[in-house]
């Protein structure tokens, strides 16, 4: 909060905590509508005729328009992208940490071992 003279004071802990979960919310609809912006623009791509009126003015504004779209989408909660990751984000602040860095160090191995089993199809596929 601002007080009169202009500085800064320091937000309590309940605050803080609200703050950051308002953050935390706002982050997460921004990316599920960078997702949803991507998937309309990917169903775009799929044409499956040419377009009579088509011209680069009409794509600018229907890729304004679908971002519009995306945001609306993500505001309402239509995919549902923004909760999950909201209580997935509020789950880990939430553990020890300890906890934390086991998870962490979990999802590096399981990252890791996809990621050989990937190479590994890839390479048995080229030598086919």
């Amino acid at each position: 909060m601002i007080n009169s003279l202009g500085t800064q004071t320091p937000a309590t802990g309940g605050e803080a905590n609200t703050q950051r979960r308002q953050e935390l919310r706002q982050a997460a609809q921004a990316f599920e509508a960078v997702f949803i912006r991507q998937l309309i623009g990917s169903m775009r791509n799929a044409k499956l005729a040419d377009d009579i009126f088509g011209s680069q003015a009409t794509e600018q504004f229907r890729d304004m328009a679908d971002s519009r779209l995306a945001e609306g989408m993500s505001q309402q909660g239509t995919f549902g992208i923004a909760e999950l990751l909201t209580a997935q984000f509020e789950r880990h602040r939430s553990l020890q940490p300890a906890q934390a860095g086991a998870q962490v160090q979990q999802a590096a191995a399981a990252a890791a071992a996809a990621e050989t089993a990937a190479a590994a199809q890839t390479s048995n596929e080229v030598t086919r």
